[in-house]
């Protein structure tokens, strides 16, 4: 696989700093490092990215769909919930995998799957 280009860093605008970090860490466990008071990288995520309060783009349920892989998607959804995400789809099967959608306190939608147990 050519390194030349890659998908290496996703970056999420959000409205609100604290309330992005407290919602993914509750829901996740992610953890960040702090640039300055409008950005903030975060880790353990699965690929490298941030947290970006400053920019021009504003979070969106209609732009590119980050999915994120879970061993146990009942309760990875009850963990969003919990946090204060909105169920936008609920779990819902196709072929080789199960997923549903969220919506994050600043309003970005991304989605969860899993694989289906053979």
């Amino acid at each position: 696989m050519s390194t030349h280009v890659k998908i290496n860093y996703i970056e999420l605008p959000v409205n609100n700093m604290e309330a992005a970090k407290a919602f993914y860490t509750a829901a996740f466990g992610w953890e960040y490092e702090d640039y300055g008071p409008t950005y903030a990288a975060f880790k353990n995520a699965g690929i490298d990215g941030g947290f970006d309060a400053a920019s021009e783009r504003k979070p969106s349920a209609s732009g590119a769909l980050v999915v994120l892989l879970s061993d146990d998607l009942e309760k990875c959804q009850a963990q969003v919930e919990q946090a204060g995400g909105k169920i936008s789809v609920t779990i819902f099967t196709f072929p080789g995998g199960r997923r549903f959608q969220f919506i994050d306190p600043s309003g970005n939608e991304l989605a969860v799957w899993s694989l289906v147990d053979e």
